[in-house]
């Protein structure tokens, strides 16, 4: 069966698409069979970020992995079962299409709570939770004390991967490995930086998640989205000296793929 990687939370602005593309790319590039999804049906970030891909690799005669994106099927509300949900129908044939012929799946979720990304979030395999260094960000998790930072409770999002943990335990599948990004780290507000540290690494331990540092904002990143290309394809189109900047982002790259110890993936690049 293919390990379905799910990018999900409930807030945008986290740069979770780039992350995702980034994700899926790589390990495609690595010589996987990759398929992709993006639910987020009004935005389509994840989606139109494959299709500028292919637009590119097809101009410019281009000979280079990608992943494989496919929409939704169309669902005949004629043929449901009563009450059945048609989003659930739409996400269960659109895996059972990718699942014979990949190794992988990416789901992109939208930064919103609706019906598919919470299905999606109980088939995940492994689940990516980017997230913006502050405790705005932190708020999608756990409510925190204002005084001395202690956590309060799970948030909403928490409590919506617990119950997809459960649907999966019922289900007899095996865990979710939940993985929180701690994406835009920045060089600056280093008491800020520490505090959200300490209090994603005490709410790890209380909720079960694994904390990995993500990427750093960069403008590569916005300027290469048009194109659908990625830090690892830069040599591909004719960039052959990378900068500082360039090389330190992939390395983040590099780094994350070791901490997602993905099946079957070694980190090559």
């Amino acid at each position: 069966m293919a390990h379905i990687i799910v990018f999900g939370n409930e807030k945008g602005g986290s740069g979770k698409s780039t992350t995702a593309m980034h994700v899926a790319t790589a390990v495609a590039r690595m010589g996987h069979r990759v398929g992709a999804l993006d639910l987020d049906l009004r935005q389509r970030t994840f989606g139109r970020y494959l299709e500028n891909r292919q637009s590119t690799i097809a101009a410019r005669d281009l000979d280079m992995p990608s992943p494989f994106l496919i929409d939704l099927p169309d669902v005949d509300r004629a043929t449901l079962e009563p009450d059945e949900n048609i989003y659930d129908r739409k996400l269960s044939l659109a895996v059972a299409d990718l699942d014979p012929r990949c190794d992988f799946i990416v789901i992109d979720c939208p930064g919103s709570h609706t019906r598919l990304s919470q299905v999606a979030h109980s088939l995940a395999d492994t689940l990516i939770t980017p997230m913006n260094d502050s405790f705005v960000d932190f708020d999608l998790l756990a409510r925190i004390d204002p005084d001395n930072y202690e956590i309060k409770g799970p948030s909403v999002y928490s409590e919506m991967v617990w119950h997809s943990r459960q649907l999966r335990a019922k289900a007899g599948l095996k865990p979710i490995d939940w993985v929180v990004l701690r994406n835009r780290l920045g060089a600056q507000q280093m008491h800020n930086k520490r505090k959200v540290g300490e209090a994603l690494t005490n709410l790890s331990r209380r909720i079960g998640f694994r904390v990995a540092p993500g990427m750093t904002e960069r403008v590569i990143f916005r300027e290469l989205f048009p194109l659908g290309m990625t830090l690892l394809d830069l040599r591909d189109l004719g960039v052959d000296r990378l900068n500082l900047s360039n090389i330190a982002a992939r390395q983040e790259v590099r780094d994350l793929l070791k901490t997602l110890n993905l099946p079957g993936v070694t980190v090559d690049f």
